[in-house]
């Protein structure tokens, strides 16, 4: 017997879920949306088997229910399953940034028949909506859960294997261990990325040129800074206490960093940048934990058609699999430099002298 999976919310990832759960062949995909056009190109694409726009109507047949909903619309979605007369056991997960006020909220459901999972895939794309769902989305990235008070083992252990279709690494997770860590290296990078872009802004009033020098390097760290700002609102909003914390260190550093400045501390400084560059060169280059290696290289290319592509078939053709791919210091109608990443040393080395016997200069990150 298939299960039946409803998903509330055929965004970018309700959609991307409902389209991996569907493609397995295990289970019965109830979409449920405000948007009739969504759930008609949802029906159409056969991304899910039954619409509906009715939420507690959608609800009441599922054995799982997915919110795909920004975090303060899942806590609306929540008060209202709260109310809901079901005839069975429904687990209910969530897809929020965000863990501490959903987790909250799941702990306060009176409805026994709920059995709260909190879920967040990381994973995403710069396009939004129900056209960009992809299947594959969540292959090999991270996906969190973080169970609610008194949910039962049992519960969690379907939701994972429901979630397995989705080939993404499961990892379990308390919200305010989440939440701390994702505010770390997702949220409050963001805000930066927002700063750093309004600073620049505000010294274009006096250097008018500064966009067209804003490249490189400026592109590459501010690139998320493009990201919803009504869904980052969203997340700041969920997380400000978080932020607030972050934005006091973040104070404390910049006053260090202007110190050493001020005081001429030359050994100081490189210091710093030295622990700084040795722990970003480390992230992802070994197992850790739950977390997939990666390995690195760097390859100059000519800014014409057909020149990644070029670079793809030769690694395809040796059998590599390019885990990741990005375009990094583009200078328009010269050169830009690929920045490959793979999964294993052997690779990475492989690489580069395949890369290598092909004429391109190539570099290993070491």
């Amino acid at each position: 017997m298939k299960t039946t999976v409803t998903i509330i919310g055929l965004g970018l990832i309700g959609g991307s879920l409902a389209k991996s759960l569907h493609e397995s062949g295990d289970n019965y995909i109830i979409g449920c949306d405000i948007n009739s056009k969504t759930l008609e190109f949802a029906m159409m694409n056969e991304i899910i088997d039954e619409s509906c726009s009715n939420v507690t109507e959608a609800a009441k047949k599922a054995d799982i229910v997915i919110l795909g909903t920004p975090i303060t619309e899942t806590i609306e979605f929540l008060n209202q399953l709260d109310k809901v007369t079901f005839e069975h056991n429904v687990i209910v997960t969530d897809v929020s940034s965000v863990k501490r006020t959903v987790i909250e909220k799941a702990n306060a459901l009176t409805n026994q028949h709920i059995q709260f999972v909190g879920g967040h895939p990381m994973a995403g794309s710069h396009k939004r909506g129900i056209k960009a769902a992809k299947g594959h989305l969540f292959e090999n990235a991270i996906y969190v859960l973080s169970p609610a008070e008194h949910c039962p083992p049992t519960a969690v252990e379907t939701l994972e294997n429901l979630l397995a279709g989705t080939k993404s690494r499961i990892i379990k997770l308390r919200a305010d261990e989440h939440d701390e860590m994702t505010g770390v290296i997702s949220h409050f990078p963001h805000l930066i990325a927002s700063a750093l872009v309004r600073q620049a802004k505000k010294w274009e009033e006096t250097y008018e040129f500064i966009p067209k020098l804003a490249a490189g390097g400026f592109r590459d760290v501010t690139r998320i800074a493009s990201g919803n700002p009504e869904l980052w609102q969203d997340i700041f909003y969920h997380n400000k206490q978080k932020m607030v914390g972050m934005i006091d260190d973040w104070t404390n550093e910049m006053t260090a960093l202007k110190q050493m400045l001020q005081n001429d501390g030359k050994s100081e400084l490189t210091a710093y940048l030295k622990q700084a560059k040795d722990f970003r060169d480390g992230l992802g280059t070994k197992e850790k934990g739950a977390f997939p290696a990666f390995y690195d290289l760097y390859v100059d290319i000519r800014d014409q058609t057909g020149a990644i592509a070029s670079v793809a078939n030769i690694l395809a053709e040796e059998e590599i699999s390019i885990t990741n791919i990005r375009i990094l210091e583009i200078r328009e109608g010269i050169t830009g430099v690929l920045r490959l990443s793979v999964s294993t040393k052997d690779e990475q080395l492989k690489s580069y002298q395949v890369l290598q016997q092909y004429g391109y200069d190539a570099m290993l990150e070491e």
